[in-house]
């Protein structure tokens, strides 16, 4: 069973052609178009199960992304061959953490 988000996510990746990605924001503004902002939550958290679940893939910097780990901006994108399944025990986009660490 899906909910609204992820049947939207799904459906705007689908009319895609292979290897296009979407914008979380576009999901947001297809279901709210006047108050979308409040969905970039919601959009994420259900974007994060679908990746588990195999049917998306996140891309950060335009690279497959640990769906338990990543931050920052994001993009949306059905699964292609040769995407990484599984993901190291890294952490997720090392330099901006180090970014991160020395602006504490």
């Amino acid at each position: 069973m899906t909910t609204p988000i992820q049947d939207t996510i799904l459906s705007q990746l689908a009319g895609l052609p292979a290897g296009k990605s979407i914008d979380p924001m576009s999901v947001a503004k297809a279901l709210q178009p006047e108050r979308w902002q409040r969905l970039l939550g919601h959009i994420r958290t259900d974007a994060v199960e679908l990746a588990k679940e195999g049917k998306i893939v996140i891309l950060r910097h335009n690279k497959p992304a640990n769906p338990e780990k990543f931050r920052g901006v994001y993009r949306l994108r059905l699964p292609m061959e040769g995407d990484p399944t599984s993901f190291p025990d890294d952490v997720e986009d090392g330099a901006d953490d180090v970014a991160d660490v020395a602006e504490d």
